[in-house]
């Protein structure tokens, strides 16, 4: 009988150690989703930063293509009345 209980006991301690184990396995899968959440949260974070940082690209690329075509559309123009100037001074000499 004295043997039984103790072979019951040396059994309920193994599988108490057992069940801590698989509990502290538990709590470590636990921390590494915690961890993964937590860098893909600074991933999205930096992603919206680098599209804000483009969309402020695209914008001041589109500005300075307006600014640039303005500038040819005015020296074109500018030209266009250099010569029509010349054409005039031209016909009347």
């Amino acid at each position: 009988m004295l043997l039984n209980n103790i072979d019951e006991a040396k059994l309920f301690k193994k599988e108490k150690n057992d069940w801590i184990k698989l509990y502290h396995k538990i709590l470590q899968g636990i921390e590494t989703i915690i961890d993964v959440q937590r860098q893909v949260k600074n991933i999205m974070k930096m992603a919206e930063e680098t599209n804000t940082t483009i969309t402020e690209i695209e914008r001041n690329i589109l500005k300075a293509s307006v600014n640039n075509w303005i500038m040819n559309v005015t020296n074109i123009l500018s030209i266009s009345e250099d010569l029509w100037t010349l054409i005039q001074s031209d016909i009347e000499n």
